[in-house]
């Protein structure tokens, strides 16, 4: 019976030296000491545990008892024995130092040169007494290497004949009072220090009176003994010194392909610049990193990292290489704004409302992964900033604009220059463009070339999602309720003028213009208020005045203009104003109306005084009374 791959129930383990007496109670075992198990294949189910993790006394007795043959059992027994045996002492070879295994080197070349004689026809005292001789060793230290080694396998020989003698292993006692006051006092994180603390354990233990204590280094071997490096660590450095210790976890890149993966932060300059509105600060910039290649695609550049100049640099990527499938972002506020990532449950958003507006990544269909907060192993990004700094910051055009990467590291030209943006960013497109270019990256995915040159491999043959016009609208900014001019239909926004055809229609009303800060120059996207696009508006720069080119240029563009319009007008009117006036047709005048009103005439008796006003007066109080007295007789 082979004793490696031997699986067996518990309930066969029942009665055996070395475990409970109780199936459940086996099972306990099992379960308490995480011994490896697997599901029973036979009938009635449940598990089976490894034979060979068991003690090693149940191994024995589990052998002897299932041969049928006492003495293979018992055969069995002692080769498992001498397996372990032959561990032991190999696991004890690989304790001891150097100086102590080249003396047991030397001890069985000893031991060979006795064995070589005796099998050349020598008898074990000549043989031992020739090589006292040649080594110098007494006969009686050969024959006792000699009974070490007997009845071991050669392959055994040179752990057996390691050095009894282990030096002074005597060490003075520290009495356990002063142990654990000078642990108590050690392990902190104010990490005092070895010789302070061991000072107050000495006057602490004079004045308990718990003895004498030894040395200072006494104290220092027993505490690197005992207590491990890591708890260590967390006493006198804290938890994120203990988390950095942990064994980083490497990542292998080749599984994407270029563009597949991005990897985005955000990144304070250590430099001065002074940004156009007059104010002084560190800049921050806002970039994107492809994940298989290592290149960085796209970068802005702004006083504090917000969500509109997130979306800028996601926007540039996109309309430059195309969509990535995967985004690994910072866990921070401008990348978990819901204009970037709304619809996806972050630190800061836990539950997703319906009324909120849905991410510009979340539209593009981008799997989000939010890396680790402030946990720079987690973002491949930031070993770029790394060289962002050394290359970018200390640039000696920037030289006495550098504030140093903390307030006890600031130069001496500290604060004494401010670089202009516009100089800032010429220098740093440069850098990145060069850091992109340089040879000899000595990641598993580069072996020796650039990031743009494996980045342009992997490209030209992978499968690239591209972004549409439509959807670049997305992540460029908005202008709310730009007036469109009554005149013409163009709109006016940041000191530029923009037109396009189709504003015409819209001459006097608000529209929304979508535009690039960077970029004011180039060409907007205008919609109404309700988010209709209305149409692409270029830049209508200011000429010199007295420059004639650019005057019959315009010229020509409102000739062109002139006659669209015209041609537009003579295909919607089909008809001249004439042929539509002979479509009408002729109307008779209508007959005068003849009235059947007859205004009455008063006439006043001859020789009467009374005036035809005072008549119709008489007549108008008459009737009142007679139409009084009519109500009285009824009523």
């Amino acid at each position: 019976m082979e004793l490696g791959n031997r699986w067996v129930k518990p309930s066969e383990l029942v009665g055996l030296p070395g475990l409970p007496g109780t199936k459940s109670g086996i099972d306990k075992f099992i379960k308490r000491q995480a011994l490896p198990t697997r599901p029973h294949k036979g009938r009635g189910g449940g598990r089976e545990v490894d034979i060979c993790s068991l003690p090693e006394v149940t191994q024995a007795h589990f052998l002897l008892k299932h041969h049928s043959n006492p003495v293979e059992g018992r055969l069995a027994i002692s080769k498992k024995k001498e397996q372990l045996k032959s561990e032991a002492l190999w696991k004890l070879y690989g304790s001891k130092p150097n100086r102590v295994k080249k003396i047991a080197e030397k001890r069985l070349h000893a031991v060979l040169a006795v064995h070589t004689r005796i099998s050349q026809g020598m008898n074990k005292g000549e043989a031992i007494t020739s090589v006292s001789e040649a080594t110098g060793k007494s006969p009686k230290t050969l024959d006792r290497w000699l009974g070490r080694v007997k009845g071991l396998h050669r392959s055994d020989w040179l752990p057996a004949l390691l050095p009894d003698h282990q030096g002074c292993q005597v060490e003075a006692d520290i009495p356990p009072q002063a142990w654990m006051y000078f642990k108590a006092d050690y392990l902190r994180v104010e990490k005092p220090s070895a010789q302070s603390v061991y000072d107050r354990t000495c006057r602490a233990s004079t004045y308990n009176g718990w003895g004498d204590l030894p040395s200072i280094k006494t104290f220092m071997r027993k505490l690197k003994r005992e207590i491990n490096r890591s708890v260590l660590v967390l006493a006198r450095e804290g938890e994120e010194a203990l988390s950095r210790s942990y064994p980083a976890q490497e990542r292998d890149r080749s599984v994407f392909h270029a563009l597949q993966a991005v990897n985005a932060d955000g990144h304070k300059f250590d430099v001065f610049v002074r940004f156009p509105d007059g104010e002084i600060c560190r800049p921050v910039m806002v970039s994107f990193q492809d994940v298989y290649s290592g290149k960085t695609l796209s970068w802005r550049v702004a006083k504090t990292e917000n969500t509109d100049t997130i979306r800028l640099a996601f926007g540039d990527v996109v309309e430059k290489y195309g969509i990535p499938e995967e985004a690994y972002l910072d866990n921070g506020r401008g990348f978990a704004s819901k204009w970037l990532t709304g619809g996806l449950p972050n630190r800061y958003r836990f539950k997703i409302k319906a009324e909120d507006p849905i991410g510009i990544m979340v539209q593009l269909a981008i799997a989000i992964h939010w890396c680790t907060v402030y946990h720079g192993q987690a973002k491949p990004i930031e070993r770029d900033f790394r060289d962002k700094c050394d290359r970018t910051a200390k640039h000696p055009r920037f030289a006495g604009a550098y504030t140093g990467n903390k307030p006890d590291a600031k130069p001496e030209n500290y604060g004494s220059k401010a670089i202009p943006l516009e100089d800032f960013l010429k220098v740093l497109d440069q850098e990145i463009i060069h850091d992109n270019a340089r040879q000899g990256r000595r990641s598993k995915v580069c072996a020796g070339r650039s990031f743009d040159n494996v980045f342009s491999e992997s490209y030209t043959k992978s499968v690239i999602r591209k972004g549409t016009e439509e959807q670049r609208r997305l992540w460029l900014l908005a202008a709310e309720g730009v007036m469109a001019s009554r005149q013409d239909g163009s709109i006016t926004f940041l000191n530029n003028r923009y037109y396009c055809d189709e504003l015409a229609q819209y001459a006097g009303s608000k529209v929304v213009a979508r535009f690039d800060p960077d970029n004011l120059h180039g060409s907007v996207f205008v919609e109404t208020l309700e988010g209709l696009f209305i149409g692409k508006a270029d830049c209508v720069q200011a000429a010199g005045f007295n420059d004639s080119q650019a005057a019959r240029e315009h010229n020509r563009q409102r000739n062109r203009f002139k006659r669209a319009v015209k041609e537009q007008l003579k295909a919607e009117c089909s008809m001249t104003a004439i042929e539509a006036a002979n479509l009408l047709p002729d109307v008779d005048p209508p007959e005068a109306p003849i009235s059947t009103v007859i205004q009455p005439e008063f006439k006043m008796a001859v020789g009467s005084d009374i005036s035809p006003e005072q008549a119709r007066e008489y007549f108008k109080i008459g009737f009142k009374e007679f139409h009084e007295q009519e109500k009285s007789e009824l009523g």
